[in-house]
């Protein structure tokens, strides 16, 4: 069975989180999504959603078959437990592709890192969340 693992923070789900997990989806038979650990998020600010919530939420999309939280030292663990063909990230995740696969090659792990697609936002739409936080803070603080 060809498994795929997406991974994101997921911390105010939008139509740009849909669009990347069934792109994901596509890739393979069995999505396994990977939600980031408040802890572990230091790209950008920490999410306003709590870990176990932004599971439940990522867990109840059609595409995704399972959803956990991510190992609170090693990202590498819960790839190790999956075993994956695919590992998609996100279109504008800020990952680097050459240094996961490294990473993956140490581990003796076998699985093609591909980019998923982008998606134009529509003009009643914002697939950002924190444009999504700006947008409310500005409409209603």
């Amino acid at each position: 069975m060809e498994r795929v693992v997406a991974q994101g923070t997921f911390d105010i789900l939008h139509p740009g989180h849909v669009h990347y997990l069934r792109d994901a989806a596509s890739m393979g038979e069995e999505l396994h999504v990977i939600v980031a650990r408040s802890e572990n998020v230091t790209h950008k600010p920490s999410p306003i959603i709590s870990g176990p919530q932004r599971v439940e939420m990522v867990e109840a999309l059609e595409p995704v078959d399972h959803a956990r939280l991510g190992h609170p030292e090693d990202i590498f663990i819960p790839i190790e437990e999956i075993e994956p063909s695919v590992i998609a990230l996100g279109h504008d995740q800020h990952h680097d592709v050459a240094g996961i696969e490294a990473a993956l090659a140490e581990r003796g792990l076998d699985c093609e890192v591909v980019r998923a697609s982008g998606r134009e936002a529509r003009p009643d739409e914002i697939l950002s969340t924190g444009q999504i936080i700006e947008k409310i803070l500005d409409e209603r603080a």
